[in-house]
């Protein structure tokens, strides 16, 4: 099996990439995986053929669609914060280069799996407490609406069978290791990370704000899995809300002070960002993924075992 990974070189494209390495049931051997991003993909594997090049770059995008590629995974974008800042760019890279994957991918005529990573940002406006999968989107921002947009191509494009599309609309990724990013969004993965590390941070919105996160694992996971839902039973709609765990941050600092104790805890203070609030205070905070599940997805059991999960992982980079 040959798979285009876009965006490979983020922190859950190398997870991506791994678990696709890896291997798992009810998917064929990987021979080939193109790694596409900005930077070059670091995982040293003869089967990773790391491709270095923005997609918003027409040519670049149409020559990593290969004749023979199976399976797309397009992750790459400009991130919530980023694409509220910088309208053009935003729709350049989330809009445009995606429609130009899409086209490639349609010249091939083999309609290979295209897995699309969209987002909860795509929600906004009154909701029910818990959001089906059917419901309409009413996205408050650039990188929402972009994304809206691109689910509808999806759709289309499946439709008119030129590719066999599936829109995984992830939770929040926590815990991220490294340095904070442009999301909006950065700032769940922080008051976990940073205080693990013996940094002081900040929660930029209400610590009773509910959240709809996801771990690293197991989000590269089912995305994994993506590749191997049988899309006939997703009938009409491509699009699935991947299962997440509804938390607040008062909630996640709890779990943190079980396992690292009070003081790391109190590294992080509550300090309300009004330009963060009206993004991430607009997405829903949970979700009914009973649809997910039937087709085969996956949840975390609770706040605690991501906590844990991160610790684990990232033991060696703690302080003493």
């Amino acid at each position: 099996m040959k798979v285009l990974v876009t965006g490979a070189a983020g922190f859950l494209g190398r997870r991506l990439v791994k678990a696709l390495l890896a291997g798992a049931p009810g998917l064929p051997g990987v021979s080939t995986i193109v790694a596409a991003d900005t930077a070059a993909c670091s995982i040293d594997d003869p089967r990773v053929d790391g491709r270095t090049g923005t997609i918003a770059d027409d040519r670049f995008a149409a020559s990593i669609v290969e004749r023979n590629v199976d399976v797309v995974y397009h992750l790459a974008a400009i991130v919530s914060g980023g694409a509220e800042a910088d309208f053009d760019l935003g729709m350049r890279v989330n809009v445009d280069a995606t429609r130009t994957l899409l086209e490639a991918c349609r010249h091939l005529g083999n309609r290979p799996r295209f897995v699309f990573t969209s987002t909860l940002a795509v929600f906004g406006g009154p909701l029910p407490a818990v959001v089906p999968d059917d419901i309409a989107v009413m996205p408050q921002s650039s990188y929402g609406a972009e994304k809206a947009i691109v689910e509808l191509l999806v759709n289309e494009y499946s439709r008119r069978q030129f590719v066999d599309g599936i829109v995984c609309r992830l939770p929040t990724v926590a815990v991220r290791p490294g340095k904070p990013n442009a999301a909006a969004s950065s700032f769940v993965s922080g008051i976990l990370r940073e205080p693990l590390a013996g940094i002081d941070t900040v929660c930029p919105v209400p610590l009773d704000t509910r959240l709809w996160i996801g771990s690293p694992a197991l989000v590269a996971g089912n995305l994994v899995h993506a590749a191997r839902v049988r899309t006939s039973d997703l009938g009409d709609r491509r699009t699935v809300n991947l299962p997440g765990l509804s938390v607040t941050p008062a909630e996640m600092l709890d779990s943190l002070e079980r396992a690292a104790g009070a003081r790391t805890r109190a590294r992080v203070r509550c300090e309300l960002d009004r330009r963060i609030m009206r993004i991430v205070c607009t997405w829903p905070g949970a979700f009914d993924v009973s649809r997910a599940l039937r087709l085969g997805f996956s949840a975390d059991r609770d706040i605690d075992s991501i906590v844990r999960q991160f610790i684990v992982e990232h033991r060696e980079e703690q302080p003493a």
